[in-house]
């Protein structure tokens, strides 16, 4: 029955929104000492942009370790700024351009050291900086209509972000994803688990504690790995509650939760994640846990089914890249 498990808190994080992150914690305890920019994390945002002739929205750098060179807008964000502000603010700074984000296209993380959020964002106004504008932000940017390769770029790594967002504009992969303004002390995940075997039957993963909710893990406690992905919480979760291995796949992001200023001025981020746990045979049921601390929830609404389902089958997320 839908009583028992969580479906307003299903619903919102499937579509895309968020949901309150309460003080249970499945795993690790967060740490007590809140997230900070600058501090103890750092965050990144990068914009791709388009005109009406299919033009890529380019930088000149004029840092001086890569003057001359080209790339995407981009730059850390700073404390007491939005992510969606903090977009927004670099595209003016570095190109001249007024712009408001679609979607997130890609989260790209070497652990809290370091945070990138490639979004495609749309212009909405302003005056393509020039030479004659150039300032310590960039030298000048335009509109390139060709292959970026032809450029002498800064980097590489913008290749496959250009190619995530023209595949996007043909045919979107996933919903359109905006982070949602809601406050979060540190770094964590909250998990969608998902067991799907091949009669159509699904289960969903829940915590118990308190009232029935999607499980949260906190990312980043241990200060000897501040390097260490996304992955590694999921992993020792699992690991610790259903050995042997499940070996589970890859995770998708269906959106994630932040507020500038939040608990303490903490700068903590909540990513809500999908992944699924591969069964092990025919018609078999999922890995009994062997904590109380989780337990298993048969989805048997239609619509809600189909919706997992067709997240979890056509990889119906933003991509991470660790």
């Amino acid at each position: 029955p839908m009583g028992d498990a969580p479906a307003p808190e299903l619903d919102a994080v499937l579509g895309g929104g968020g949901w309150d992150v309460g003080a249970t914690f499945e795993g690790p305890p967060p740490p007590t000492a809140p997230i900070r920019l600058g501090k103890n994390a750092c965050y990144v945002v990068l914009a791709v942009l388009f005109n009406e002739e299919d033009g890529v929205l380019l930088v000149q750098e004029a840092k001086p370790e890569c003057r001359g060179r080209w790339y995407l807008p981009a730059g850390r964000m700073e404390p007491g700024e939005s992510i969606a502000a903090a977009v927004r603010r670099e595209v003016k700074e570095e190109t001249g351009l007024e712009c408001e984000p679609l979607t997130l296209l890609a989260l790209e993380e070497r652990g809290p050291a370091w945070i990138r959020f490639a979004f495609l964002a749309r212009p909405t106004g302003g005056t393509l900086k020039t030479l004659e504008d150039a300032d310590a932000e960039s030298l000048q940017a335009t509109w390139w209509p060709g292959d970026p390769r032809a450029l002498p770029l800064r980097a590489p790594d913008i290749l496959p972000l250009l190619a995530l967002a023209a595949r996007y504009r043909r045919s979107p992969p996933h919903p359109p994803t905006l982070p949602q303004e809601l406050p979060c002390a540190s770094l964590c995940l909250r998990l969608l688990v998902a067991f799907a075997n091949d009669t159509g039957d699904l289960w969903v993963l829940l915590g118990t504690a308190g009232t029935p909710h999607l499980p949260v893990v906190a990312w980043g406690t241990s200060p000897t790995e501040p390097r260490g992905g996304l992955h590694l919480p999921v992993l020792q979760l699992l690991r610790d509650c259903f050995p042997p291995d499940p070996r589970p796949g890859p995770l998708g992001l269906l959106g994630l939760q932040h507020r500038a200023g939040g608990p303490g001025g903490a700068d903590g981020i909540c990513f809500n994640v999908l992944l699924s746990i591969p069964p092990s045979g025919p018609g078999a049921a999922p890995p009994e846990p062997c904590t109380p601390t989780l337990r298993w929830w048969r989805v048997q609404e239609e619509k809600l089914r189909g919706l997992i389902l067709q997240r979890v089958q056509a990889a119906a997320t933003v991509p991470i890249r660790s």
